[in-house]
């Protein structure tokens, strides 16, 4: 409410009010209105323009429904008010009389002290009117609001269904902090959410809730929202990866702690693990994963990439705490001419986010070629640490064999599985897991159990990465070794 009430005291003719929160943006300023002892009008499309008294109540009949006759009529009113106009977007775009009307009333803000204020989903203020006009955001509920609305639902439930709410404390306590971020009203439909399927807040409650709340901010294509994120006890090897997430979530998720960690990029040999242990950071600490597409990103129109980039960073945000995976981030970030200059474009964009974010965005970026990412990316300060995943030793191949065959319930225990972690040296983990399955489809067709044979079999016939591409491992490795810790 702070930032309404400094345009309405600061002498901005214009202003500006993007939210689907249209009930809650409106009684806001006519709140700092009535404050403020300047009559308050409401006008729409259907139902005109109404001005309010100090409860709220009309005390004009609808009239001046057409957008030229509303304007008008504000252009010769002599008293100081503000006027609330919903969904006036469609009025504005390609509209000379109304932008002019729009700018007569700014340019005599000093004879009659008008305020207009735009409400709607999106709006482009006209370049003729930005000199006057102001954006500004609407208040999120605080954690007192979200509270009262909790309460304020439960209430409902009880008197609808009969019986008490049952509350874990805990699970309370995360879903107030999940739905952080969004408007009055979409909190309460989140809450109600949680509420009403069964009358019980748990910890079953906070996945569903992430995932309606990341639906309301309808970034699909772009931003998307993983589901089915690993836990690490299901990720073989990568002991120093856990170990540092391990001694890191606390202060992550600790909204005091200044120096809580912002992110991480692994680089390494495809099918080693990167992306399964990103998946696996919002695993261990219990946050939402989201995966930034930067082949969705791009756009032909100049300017709209790094306008897509912005919007989706603004979204992860919304969404904190969460963990952001933006997968094989080179092919976004290859800097070269032969795009206009777009990746560089992004590339600043992406870095400036980096550097100012506050709110608990983890970042996890994974990379199969270092060599096509920009310096500028990979300076000490971006991320916390940059891990290299090499291929799987020994202790991590017996991990994932054991992992993979229970995940299919098959019995790792009847398996020779020293055989099969000495003969699957130099696979990655995708690739054992491949050995396995295709192992499944074999015994299927025999009509047998999988055994040692089958995936011995599988394993022979495979030309694993560490062969087929062993030179460019080797330089990997080299390069590895002195800029990067061993996940």
């Amino acid at each position: 409410m702070d930032d309404l009430m400094a345009v309405l005291t600061a002498n901005i003719p214009l202003a500006v009010i993007e939210t689907d929160d249209e009930k809650r943006a409106c009684e806001q300023l006519q709140d700092i209105a009535r404050g403020l002892r300047r009559p308050c009008y409401k006008w729409t499309f259907s139902d005109g323009l109404k001005e309010f008294d100090h409860k709220f109540q009309i005390v004009k009949a609808p009239e001046y429904t057409k957008p030229n006759h509303v304007l008008e009529k504000i252009k010769q009113e002599p008293t100081p008010s503000v006027f609330i106009l919903c969904d006036f977007h469609p009025f504005i775009d390609g509209e000379p009389l109304h932008i002019r009307l729009i700018k007569d009333i700014a340019l005599n803000y000093d004879l009659t002290a008008h305020t207009l204020v735009f409400i709607s989903h999106k709006f482009e203020i006209p370049p003729e009117l930005r000199s006057f006009s102001q954006r500004v955001r609407l208040a999120m509920p605080t954690e007192n609001d979200i509270t009262k609305i909790v309460r304020e639902e439960a209430n409902r439930w009880t008197s609808q269904r009969g019986g008490r709410i049952s509350v874990d404390r805990e699970a309370l306590r995360m879903l107030v902090n999940t739905v952080k971020g969004v408007g009055h009203q979409d909190v309460r439909h989140l809450v109600r959410t949680a509420i009403f399927d069964d009358g019980v807040i748990d910890h079953s409650d906070v996945p569903a809730i992430n995932k309606a709340k990341f639906e309301l901010l309808a970034m699909d294509g772009i931003l998307s929202y993983e589901f089915g994120v690993e836990q690490m006890d299901k990720v073989g090897g990568l002991d120093n990866l856990k170990s540092w997430l391990g001694q890191r979530k606390a202060a992550f998720l600790n909204p005091e702690e200044i120096d809580a960690p912002k992110g991480v990029l692994m680089v390494g040999v495809q099918g080693a693990g990167k992306s399964l242990a990103a998946k696996a950071v919002a695993g261990l600490w219990n946050l939402p994963l989201l995966r930034l597409d930067f082949g969705a990103l791009y756009n032909k129109f100049f300017g709209e990439t790094e306008r897509n980039l912005r919007q989706s960073l603004n979204q992860a945000e919304v969404m904190e705490p969460c963990v952001l995976w933006i997968d094989e981030i080179e092919k976004g970030l290859a800097t070269g001419d032969s795009d206009n200059g777009t990746s560089k474009r992004v590339l600043g964009t992406l870095l400036t986010w980096m550097a100012e974010r506050k709110q608990k965005v983890f970042l996890v970026a994974t990379s199969n070629d270092i060599s096509q990412l920009p310096p500028e990316l990979l300076r000490k300060g971006r991320f916390d640490e940059i891990f290299f995943v090499d291929l799987p030793d020994s202790a991590a191949r017996r991990a994932i064999f054991v992992i993979h065959l229970n995940r299919r319930n098959i019995a790792a225990i009847d398996f020779d599985l020293d055989l099969l972690v000495q003969t699957s040296a130099g696979f990655s983990g995708a690739e054992i897991e491949q050995a396995i399955i295709s192992a499944i489809f074999a015994a299927n067709a025999q009509e047998t159990q999988v055994d040692d044979q089958l995936i011995l079999q599988q394993l022979h016939a495979t030309k694993p990465l560490s062969v087929v591409m062993a030179e460019k491992i080797a330089s990997l490795r080299i390069w590895a070794s002195e800029r990067t810790i061993k996940a």
